[in-house]
């Protein structure tokens, strides 16, 4: 068995063989705290947005 490096307890080694070195609800709740996304904009670069109102700006053809 393998150990999770945020709350200790073990999981399957098959799991670890996958790349994961998180529990799988201590990795879920890992994922839940980030909250952002990239966005690519016309004839320039990626953005990175953690705003969805900005995100809605970024849209030249939004109706609302």
């Amino acid at each position: 068995m393998a150990t999770c490096f945020v709350c200790g307890d073990d999981y399957e080694n098959e799991r670890k063989m996958l790349g994961y070195r998180v529990y799988l609800e201590c990795g879920d709740d890992i994922a839940h705290e980030r909250k952002f996304t990239v966005a690519p904009l016309n004839k320039s670069n990626y953005i990175l947005v953690t705003d969805f109102t900005l995100l809605k700006q970024l849209n030249p053809k939004r109706t609302t």
